[in-house]
C-alpha cells in the first residue's frame, strides 16, 4: 500500500515542490531588493516552511526534537548526517532563528529557482571542489561571519549522500576551517532520520507513510579540542541515534 500511495502521491508532492521553488524566487527577489537581508531571510523562512510541511501530502510524520538544548547568544557549528535533498529545507527550518547558512558545492548556485538565489544572497559558502585554496578561504570566510552573527552553519562532513543511510566516514578538514574562524562556536550533531526510507525506491516513487526525525544532539563544546576528535565524536553519536553503532 505505501508503494500504491507513493506512486500515486509523488507526483502532487513534486507539483507543490516545484510551485513553491518558482512562486518563492520572485519574492525573494523582491525582498532582497526592496527590504535587504532581513526582509529575504524571512522570505526564505517562509518558503522552507511550506517545503517541509508539503510532505504531509506523502504522509509523512515529522518530528524535529532537541532544538531546546541551543542557545541563542553563540554561534553555532552544525554537522549532520546527509541522506536527500530534502535535508536542506529540514535545517533551513529548524534553525531558521539561527539565519541557517550552508558550506555548498558551487554547482548548486546556479539553475535552480530560490535555492540558487538563496544560496547567493544568505552569506552561504560556495566551494569549488577542485579548487582546495578556493574552498578554504570561503569556509574561513563564513566562519568568521558566523562568529561575528551568532548565526549557524550547516556542514555534512560525510561530502555526499548516502543513499541506504548508512552514514559513511566524516572529513574533518570543512569543520577545523569553520571552528578556527569562530572560535566562540558550539559544535552540534544533528540527525536527519528517514529520508533514505523515504528515497528507497529513488526519486520516483516517494514512499507514503515514513517517520522523519530531525533531532538535535547535545552541543559539544569544542574548547582546546582537535577538530579531528570532534568530528569523530559527532559522527560516533549521530551513528548510535541511528542505530549504527
Amino acid at each position: 500500500m505505501q508503494l500504491i500511495l507513493g506512486y500515486l502521491l509523488t507526483p502532487l508532492y513534486y507539483l507543490w515542490f516545484g510551485l513553491a521553488l518558482g512562486l518563492f524566487h520572485p519574492i525573494q527577489v523582491l525582498s532582497w531588493h526592496l527590504g535587504g537581508y532581513e526582509a529575504h531571510r524571512k522570505s526564505v523562512g517562509i518558503l522552507n516552511y511550506f517545503l517541509v510541511k508539503g510532505l504531509w501530502i506523502l504522509g509523512a510524520r515529522i518530528r524535529f526534537e532537541g532544538f531546546e538544548l541551543l542557545p541563542k547568544d553563540r554561534p553555532l557549528v552544525v554537522v549532520a548526517n546527509h541522506q536527500s535533498i530534502f535535508d536542506i529545507q529540514a535545517f533551513v527550518y529548524g534553525f531558521n532563528a539561527w539565519h541557517p547558512k550552508f558550506v555548498s558545492k558551487i554547482e548548486l548556485s546556479k539553475g535552480i529557482p530560490s535555492i540558487s538565489y538563496n544560496l547567493r544572497r544568505s552569506g552561504s559558502a560556495l566551494i569549488d571542489r577542485s579548487k582546495g585554496s578556493q574552498a578554504i578561504r570561503e569556509i574561513v570566510r563564513l566562519g568568521r561571519y558566523v562568529e561575528a552573527n551568532n548565526y549557524a552553519v550547516c556542514i555534512y562532513p560525510e561530502g555526499t549522500r548516502s543513499r541506504d543511510g548508512r552514514v559513511k566516514p566524516f572529513q574533518s578538514a570543512g569543520v577545523k576551517s569553520l571552528l578556527k574562524a569562530a572560535p566562540s562556536a558550539l559544535l552540534v550533531p544533528f540527525v536527519i532520520e528517514g529520508h533514505s526510507d523515504l528515497m528507497k525506491k529513488g526519486y520516483f516513487p516517494l514512499l507514503f507513510g515514513q517517520k522523519l526525525t530531525y533531532r538535535v544532539l547535545p552541543p559539544l563544546e569544542p574548547g582546546k579540542r582537535e577538530a579531528e576528535e570532534l568530528v569523530q565524536e559527532c559522527e560516533l553519536k549521530i551513528k548510535q541515534a541511528l542505530g549504527q553503532a
